[in-house]
């Protein structure tokens, strides 16, 4: 369906990412505008679960939804590193590799459904755990000011977190590749 409400959630999550980034271009304090984007990246982030598990309970799956999810989690990851890295958050390095790895993963997830073997590169836990990594890492980054009683910095935590993420990134990418070798040699004979 192309009107459901998960599918509704993911195409909110696209609406989102303009307003992420236009929140960096507004005339406010920094520290504002930090915790504006953080918020509205953590909600938003929040309905990449919800609405996966809102497919699933109200019976509401669709080849659609399925092919829109990852497109706007990519879209959403995507922004938001260029972002940080525009802001000095990230490392080139770090937000390069994991763009990459989205851009070759997507493209060989296409390639697999094309050739009928997109078993070999259905979405594992090493892959969830990157994303989980990612979403946490970026929002910490976004915020970029102190939190807790400890009074740690937003940014040492999520730099930590970037880059466990981008060593999951590789991870994953090397496994979606060895699980796919053996059916692009068998279609290649």
């Amino acid at each position: 369906m192309f009107w459901n409400l998960p599918t509704l959630l993911t195409w909110a999550r696209i609406v989102a990412i303009p307003l992420i980034v236009g929140l960096f271009y507004l005339p406010l304090p920094s520290a504002d505008i930090n915790l504006w984007a953080c918020g509205l990246f953590a909600v938003v982030a929040f309905t990449d679960w919800l609405d996966g598990w809102l497919a699933r309970k109200l019976n509401q799956t669709s080849s659609f939804g399925a092919f829109l999810d990852p497109v706007a989690d990519k879209f959403l990851v995507c922004a938001s590193l260029l972002i940080l890295l525009e802001l000095g958050r990230v490392n080139a390095v770090v937000a390069l590799i994991i763009i990459g790895r989205e851009i070759a993963i997507s493209a060989l997830r296409e390639w697999m459904a094309q050739i009928g073997a997109s078993r070999s590169v259905a979405v594992h836990m090493l892959g969830k755990l990157k994303t989980a990594a990612q979403m946490a890492a970026i929002m910490l980054l976004l915020y970029d000011g102190e939190f807790g009683l400890l009074h740690i910095h937003a940014r040492t935590v999520g730099t930590w977190l970037i880059y466990i993420a981008c060593g999951l990134t590789i991870w994953s990418m090397a496994y979606y590749l060895k699980r796919s070798i053996p059916d692009i040699v068998a279609k290649a004979k």
